[in-house]
């Protein structure tokens, strides 16, 4: 390992002078009667004893640093509407923290925790609990009593269940469950008929409960790195969609009534196993960004013509022999990725288009037609 290869670490005069800045920054707050007060610029290796004074505070960034634990006056600070505590090396916290019962945003990105204190069911007035990037191998169920949840992120944790009391957040827009070990997902969610997005990529979905479907209001639905066979039909209700990932899954088909997501600008089936598409992708005329990468299509289905909102058009790595004329018609197209078919020669439009930029990838000669 060279020099350069060493991890930065702060030594014993960093971390002096980062509390030494951040208590100039707590009495100038003190003293002036702020309400805001940023520190998540300085690293700080502990929680600085004067921050017990700043009690007008309403928001507080102690994120990015790397102490380990939190005091216990932080409790005190019941003003407090936003906390973040993101990124440090905290293992537990407080429960003292309970007592801050005005807090509408509660932010504990990347850190150690392997579990939600019971003590947070009595934060009431949380809009926002963010708590990606931790050790969490379970959410606890009074996580559904709080009613005026907005967004939820647990992603990049370890769970493996989901419990059914998460459908009882009416007041859910966002939900981030991404990056777990999640084997199945509870029918309940389909009663969270506020939800605008939800973020189940990276899991272990072999299926999708029915009651999706209800998800009226839903505008983006990301599935990808699943084990997802099929989808459910009762999909075909979520007609709100403006961006749907469906990438490195098992699908073998796509279902016809996916054309009925006539509000989608960008789908992703990269990665599946699907040998053909159905006409009916032609219906889906706001889409801009389509990507069929991985696949084993031989042929394109001539509705796709009708797809001239599109920009960008991924076909890499699929079996397709012979590119039809009308993809050098589409208005919009920008972008096109060939590379990795069984192409032995281009279209001559291919080199005289104007507009478009067309990746072949490398290895491969592509001659036009003459």
């Amino acid at each position: 390992m060279s020099e350069y290869d060493e991890p930065f670490e702060m030594d014993d005069d960093d971390d002096s002078f980062a509390l030494e800045d951040a208590e100039e920054l707590i009495a100038q707050v003190i003293d002036d009667g702020d309400t805001s007060l940023e520190l998540g610029h300085l690293s700080l290796p502990v929680v600085p004893a004067l921050l017990a004074e700043a009690t007008a505070l309403t928001r507080l960034d102690l994120s990015d640093g790397t102490f380990t634990e939190v005091p216990d006056f932080l409790g005190d600070l019941t003003g407090l509407t936003h906390l973040s505590l993101s990124d440090n090396r905290l293992e537990e916290l407080p429960e003292s923290l309970g007592n801050l019962s005005a807090l509408t945003e509660f932010v504990l990105n990347g850190n150690r925790l392997a579990q939600i204190p019971i003590w947070v069911r009595q934060l009431t007035e949380l809009t926002d609990l963010a708590l990606r990037d931790n050790k969490l191998t379970e959410l606890p169920e009074f996580l559904g009593g709080l009613k005026k949840l907005a967004s939820l992120d647990v992603g990049s944790n370890r769970i493996s269940a989901v419990p059914s009391s998460l459908g009882d957040l009416a007041a859910l827009s966002e939900l981030d469950l991404s990056g777990n070990r999640l084997v199945e997902i509870p029918r309940t969610l389909g009663k969270l008929t506020a939800l605008t997005e939800l973020n189940l990529d990276f899991n272990r979905l072999a299926e999708l409960p029915a009651s999706l479907g209800e998800l009226a209001n839903l505008s983006h639905l990301l599935l990808g790195s699943n084990r997802l066979t099929r989808l459910p039909a009762e999909l075909s209700g979520l007609t709100a969609l403006r961006w749907l990932n469906l990438d490195r899954n098992e699908l073998t088909e796509l279902p016809p009534w996916a054309g009925g997501f006539t509000a989608l600008t960008g789908i992703n089936l990269g990665f599946n196993r699907l040998t053909a598409l159905p006409e009916t992708l032609g219906g889906l005329t706001a889409l801009t960004s389509l990507s069929l990468r991985g696949n084993r299509l031989t042929e394109l289905p001539a509705s796709m013509a009708g797809l001239t909102a599109l920009t960008s058009l991924d076909l890499g790595d699929n079996e397709l022999t012979d590119l039809p004329a009308w993809v050098g018609d589409l208005p919009a197209l920008t972008s096109l990725r060939l590379d990795g078919n069984r192409f032995s020669h281009a279209p001559r439009w291919l080199a005289d288009h104007e507009r478009l930029v067309v990746h072949l990838g490398e290895g491969r000669v592509l001659r036009n037609d003459p």
